[in-house]
């Protein structure tokens, strides 16, 4: 049984769509650890629910920034073959 190849327009919204679910969930992660540190902490004082949220948004766009560029990770180095030395 062949499968059909799957289209560049479904690629992209499959990423779209993790990207999505990865923001919702790693923002209310850190919302939460915010609330618990907010009240546990920092005597019911809004900057660590801010804080925290902040983070967890800010994990999530890296991320989904990594999904859609791979090459602009850390160590990662493109060279092109113009550039790369002979072997003999």
């Amino acid at each position: 049984m062949s499968q059909k190849p799957t289209s560049s327009e479904n690629i992209v919204n499959q990423k779209y769509d993790r990207c999505l679910a990865d923001l919702l969930v790693k923002t209310g992660v850190g919302f939460s650890i915010g609330v618990v540190a907010s009240v546990i902490a920092f005597r019911r004082r809004a900057w660590p629910v801010a804080f925290t949220t902040g983070i967890g948004s800010g994990i999530a766009w890296a991320d989904c920034d990594r999904l859609f560029n791979p090459t602009r990770g850390p160590g990662v180095r493109i060279v092109s073959q113009a550039q790369t030395p002979e072997s003999k």
